[in-house]
């Protein structure tokens, strides 16, 4: 046999019998898998938080089925370690199914099952695929289903991966902060449907833009408790087949001890394993998230636009040149990477939403494109809103004279006059100074003489 040969094992399932490479830590189902569902290109083990969530799913199982009397200490010990070596990001190159499979999910918990059997048989000093000693399904996958584990595992994943974009938009939602605070006194025109409205500071424009980010950060902390209701223990359906009585509160307790999250079992099993309802709700409000930094870019993109012939109010950080063939052209490519962004995060929600409505019955299959959808879109999120505070936010500038100067000159403060006045006495000022060269603070001084204020209306008349 030659050195480059590739040694292998055979298993076998219900189907019959499948050549894998010898030392592959995955088993006939994940080569199964791999070759029914070549659809991404994307390996599920390039969603780290999916995988740290399914060895933490897994652990608590072991220790769970440990505790009802179900495995030995010897294998208890070595699939709990080759549970935290999943966890920790040791074994993803080993998580080869596409995301995006049929099945509900099974082919990930059984790609999961499989890495886990043979690295704790490893461990054990023994040769992958022998199950006699630990088998996937016997001793990995017992008292489970991909029915609670999958839901579980995505729930957790998608539960980290918002508490880290909670994070990033306080970070950015600081940032405007800190810029609304440096603008405080640069009197500007507000705007309404691009039409100049009434005079604000620029300072008052950037606080907006951090109160909206806020709010999102809420109400996606108010969403966390939702993701925390699992349905692991329901096994099949949610009926709990083939698990003992204590098993199902006694995984939920340990899965808490081991991902340091306060987690509740679902009230009722059978909804809580057919039903997506959490999905469609943290997905609708990414969306929220994504409509919202899109807006605010479209209004960076809008006040840095020029520098000569456009608003030109703030000046974006120049962090690449902007064209091949305009020389000294910056264009606002942070904001426009958001907006892209949040195209994608739209798109990913009515997958969602099309996916959770397609549920049939008592399991819903469509749970690895939820999955996929909504790690991709927190993903990206949490990566744009970094960079919009990192390389855009933290460095806009302002040219406060240029703004204050032309802001003086605005007919915007006439709607200050209307009190004062009355709306057609003020509009007809408008109207003579946008038809003529002189300002309308010119014209209110030269025609004051010509004005008197009733004392009990409190309004102000031109005399006749």
């Amino acid at each position: 046999m030659s050195a480059d040969a590739v040694v292998e094992r055979t298993e076998t399932d219900s189907l019959g019998g499948m050549a894998v490479p010898a030392e592959a830590l995955w088993g006939i189902n994940t080569a199964r898998a791999r070759a029914n569902f070549p659809v991404t290109g994307r390996p599920c083990g390039e969603l780290r938080d999916l995988v740290w969530a399914y060895g933490a799913v897994k652990l608590a199982a072991c220790r769970a089925n440990a505790a009802e009397g179900l495995l030995d200490r010897a294998r208890e010990q070595a699939i709990a370690e080759a549970c935290h070596e999943l966890m920790r990001g040791d074994l993803d190159r080993e998580l080869l199914v596409d995301r995006i499979q049929g099945g509900a999910g099974t082919s990930t918990n059984m790609n999961v099952n499989e890495v886990v059997a043979n690295r704790a048989l490893q461990l054990l000093g023994l040769a992958p695929g022998t199950y006699e000693v630990i088998d996937p399904l016997d001793h990995v996958n017992r008292s489970q289903s991909t029915n609670d584990t999958y839901p579980t595992a995505v729930r957790l994943a998608v539960h980290r991966g918002v508490e880290r974009l909670v994070l990033t938009l306080g970070r950015l939602a600081a940032g405007f902060e800190s810029r609304s605070a440096d603008f405080r006194g640069i009197v500007k025109v507000g705007r309404t449907q691009l039409q100049d409205a009434v005079p604000m500071t620029l300072g008052q424009e950037f606080a907006a833009f951090a109160e909206t980010v806020r709010e999102d950060a809420a109400r996606l902390q108010e969403l966390l408790p939702h993701l925390r209701e699992v349905n692991l223990g329901a096994t099949a359906i949610g009926t709990g087949i083939a698990a003992p009585v204590g098993y199902r509160q006694r995984v939920v307790t340990e899965l808490s001890e081991v991902t340091g999250c306060p987690l509740a079992p679902a009230s009722d099993l059978i909804e809580a394993t057919s039903d997506t309802g959490v999905f469609v709700l943290t997905s609708g409000l990414l969306k929220r998230c994504a409509v919202k930094l899109s807006k605010i870019s479209n209004d960076l993109r809008l006040l840095a636009s020029g520098p000569q012939a456009g608003l030109g109010e703030i000046m974006l950080p120049p962090v690449q040149a902007g064209s091949s063939i305009m020389p000294g052209k910056v264009n606002p490519v942070i904001p426009e990477t958001m907006n892209q962004v949040a195209f994608l995060v739209v798109g990913a929600d009515t997958t969602v939403t099309m996916a959770a409505e397609a549920g049939q019955l008592q399991l819903n299959a469509f749970g690895p494109v939820i999955a996929s959808s909504l790690l991709d879109s927190v993903a990206l999120l949490t990566r744009a809103a970094d960079l919009l505070t990192e390389r855009c936010v933290s460095g806009i500038r302002a040219d406060g004279e240029s703004i204050t100067a032309r802001t003086r000159g605005s007919l915007a403060v006439a709607t200050g006059l209307v009190p004062l006045l009355g709306y057609a006495p003020t509009a007809a000022l408008v109207k003579e100074a946008l038809n003529g060269h002189r300002t309308l603070a010119e014209l209110v001084l030269e025609r004051g003489a010509c004005w008197t204020r009733n004392s009990s209306t409190r309004r102000w008349h031109r005399r006749i």
